[in-house]
């Protein structure tokens, strides 16, 4: 999730087990070891683009990291505090606090690499990864948590914030298991045979979703609100593996790969050719134009040396985008 909402969420978990305690110092704490796993982004600066986003999200999101961190984390808490809680009491907020962290992430498109040093990673797609009407009930609550001195009345708001935001959480599962049933009722209506599905929510909203279809020879992007009453149409795009015959002894080409899961397509450039990494849908479709959310420039400077880069977003296909998206929401 977005460094706003983990903030927020590691000030109710801090608040949760030191408010009493604490009270508005927990806040603190909260704020900050809440944002400690996301780091990792600019940790990721210090190399190339490819090996930043496998970073993101995989030892610091681990168990195993915050397992070691939370004893040290915990303690100098402890010793900050000058005793005035206990010490498994401070390591066991840092752990909770790191851990929820994890937890809401997995939630996400990305997902989050909790159960590292193994690759898989769990990402239930139920919610995207900004999503202010789980973010605003927190804040609304946690606000009045921070007005109140008396430990009954934070309790109590804060267990508002807990229940509004679970139900938001569980809401956005149901529904996911509703649509996903759409889509595969249309793909079996429409003949279409298909080896996956992957089904995700579109910008901060869990009533219009994306569906990306992996087929034999190409990929269909589709994409279904709550309040369509036409049938899903899927757009077709062809992989084009071909284009990819001299990159494929690269292995920066191989991590890209990777990356995408085998989700990607590949077109022609003037300098090579595009890598699209379809996992999150696309960013622009008019006439002629297609661009998707992340897409990589590969093209060699020599024989052995590839090189890759990120095609740039410009703010004005940003600004169409969530306007479509507002558009799109209220149906066909």
């Amino acid at each position: 999730m977005d460094s706003l909402t983990q903030i927020v969420v590691g000030i109710a978990t801090a608040e949760a087990v030191l408010g009493k305690q604490l009270k508005n110092k927990s806040f603190i704490y909260g704020a900050i070891i809440g944002t400690l796993p996301d780091l990792d982004i600019w940790f990721g600066k210090l190399f190339d683009p490819l090996t930043a986003i496998s970073i993101h999200r995989g030892l610091s999101h681990s168990i195993i990291f915050y397992l070691f961190l939370s004893v040290f984390l915990g303690s100098l808490i402890f010793k900050i505090e000058k005793r005035k809680i206990k010490l498994f009491h401070a390591t066991q907020a840092t752990f909770l606090i790191l851990f929820t962290h994890s937890i809401i992430d997995a939630f996400t498109t990305w997902g989050t690499q909790i159960f590292w040093p193994l690759p898989y990673k769990v990402a239930l797609k139920s919610i995207f990864v900004i999503d202010i009407f789980y973010t605003i009930p927190w804040i609304i609550c946690l606000y009045f948590v921070f007005k109140n001195q008396d430990f009954i009345n934070r309790k109590k708001w804060l267990i508002r914030g807990f229940y509004i935001t679970t139900a938001y959480l569980i809401l956005g599962l149901g529904i996911k298991t509703y649509v996903v049933n759409k889509f595969e009722k249309a793909l079996s209506s429409q003949n279409i045979e298909y080896t996956e599905i992957i089904v995700k929510p579109t910008f901060s909203n869990i009533i219009l979703w994306n569906a990306n279809v992996m087929t034999k020879d190409s990929f269909l992007l589709a994409d279904y609100s709550l309040f369509d009453s036409k049938p899903i149409i899927f757009d077709s795009y062809l992989q084009n593996e071909n284009l990819g015959n001299s990159y494929k002894n690269h292995p920066e080409f191989k991590q890209l790969i990777d990356i995408s899961e085998g989700w990607y397509t590949l077109e022609k450039s003037n300098n090579g050719i595009i890598f699209n990494d379809l996992r999150f849908g696309l960013l622009k479709k008019e006439k002629n134009i297609t661009k998707f959310t992340f897409s990589y420039e590969l093209s060699k400077t020599d024989i052995n040396t590839l090189e890759i880069k990120e095609i740039k977003k410009e703010n004005k296909d940003g600004k169409k985008f969530l306007a479509k998206i507002l558009k799109r929401i209220k149906g066909n």
